[in-house]
């Protein structure tokens, strides 16, 4: 695991960096961890935040600190697991989490290629474990497809799609798609309304505008009354250039104020109307998007029903070529295999029988056997 502290100072405001005991350190066989002035802290069963409290604290206490340093713990390497038996490559692997026997199978190359007398159950074992894959993903496919086809009928939900309604793991997968159809639903309705907030917003505008309009259009009109008038008595010659002026530049000045509000009246109509255009590329594009991803579900669930196709026929294939087929049990339907895993428990090692889907555990063994399933 990988250590590092440091110390906040709270007399001078700065911090320490204790690097002779930052570092990264193995936990040992006993389950401890050995530190610089320290010694030996237990380790094993605890999160790393314990652990980093518990340096801390020993600190603290060791060199009668005021402020407890901060620590700061994570795992950089866990211990490897090892694999034996009937695989491709026995041997040592890195460990990682969510590792299931599967998986360190897989990381071993798979099952060991059988010799002649045996190839039909390896061939079988390998084909049918291809056809679990497809059945996965294609039972994944199935309820995606029915998803992006109820987004496209503008449904809330969906249905178990009719040949997943007695497969256990259906309703996991429909949960899971139902979430997202929420989530993408809401996205979809949060752009739209925002599109009609700015809609309302602008036709608010427009609308005072347009009162703004009739208001200088009526002060507009007094002006070029009065504008009339002053020009009639200016050609009787009683009243001074400067009051013709005054009202010229009056109603003039109303006259540029007016083409002002006509102007950011048609920009906010232009923004309406670019607003209506979004909405109308908004819904065009996501019922686009929606038939564009069911294009590819159709697709990717016709290739995964060819290649079941395929699995099948090798399948048969293997049990009808093998001189070795009057042995294979044909009523289960498949090759024998057993998993098992060496753990220490309370520290001793213990065999424990698992199954593809058991979640490993740093340092366990498994051992795996194949074989044919007797009469």
């Amino acid at each position: 695991m990988k250590i590092r502290v440091a110390e906040w100072q709270t007399a001078d405001g700065t911090i320490r960096d204790w690097s002779v005991v930052s570092g990264d350190y193995t936990v040992g066989p006993s389950g401890s961890i050995s530190l610089p002035f320290l010694g030996d802290l237990p380790a094993s069963g605890q999160t790393t935040d314990a652990i980093a409290k518990q340096i801390g604290v020993a600190l603290q206490k060791q060199f009668a600190l005021k402020d407890r340093p901060s620590a700061s713990v994570e795992l950089s390497e866990f211990r490897p697991v090892y694999l034996s038996g009937d695989v491709e490559k026995p041997g040592e692997f890195p460990f990682a989490p969510n590792l299931t026997v599967a998986k360190a199978v897989s990381l071993a190359g798979g099952l060991r290629r059988a010799d002649s007398g045996q190839r039909f159950a390896r061939d079988f074992i390998n084909a049918k474990g291809d056809a679990v894959v497809y059945m996965a993903d294609r039972a994944r496919l199935l309820v995606k497809q029915a998803r992006l086809q109820a987004e496209i009928d503008n449904k809330d939900t969906f249905e178990i799609p009719a040949e997943l309604k007695d497969k256990p793991e259906a309703r996991a997968l429909v949960d899971s798609e139902t979430a997202l159809m929420a989530s993408r639903k809401k996205r979809l309705t949060l752009q739209l309304q925002a599109l009609n907030d700015l809609r309302a917003l602008l036709q608010s505008e427009v609308e005072t505008l347009a009162k703004k309009t009739q208001t200088q259009t009526r002060q507009l009109e007094l002006a070029t009354a009065d504008r009339d008038k002053v020009d009639d008595l200016a050609e009787k010659g009683l009243v001074l250039s400067a009051r013709k002026m005054t009202a010229e530049q009056r109603a003039a000045d109303l006259e540029a104020m007016l083409l002002d509000i006509d102007t950011n009246s048609l920009k906010a109509k232009q923004d309406i109307s670019k607003a209506n255009q979004d909405e109308i590329t908004l819904r065009n594009d996501w019922d686009a998007q929606l038939a564009q991803e069911k294009q590819s579900a159709d697709a990717q669930i016709d290739q995964l029903n060819l290649k079941l196709t395929t699995s099948n026929s090798l399948m048969a294939e293997a049990l009808t070529q093998s001189t070795d087929a009057a042995r294979f049990d044909t009523s289960t339907g498949a090759a024998s295999i057993a998993y098992s895993v060496i753990r220490d428990v309370d520290g001793k090692p213990k065999e424990i029988p698992v199954q593809e889907s058991t979640a490993l555990q740093p340092g366990d063994l498994i051992k795996v056997t194949a074989g044919l399933a007797m009469r």
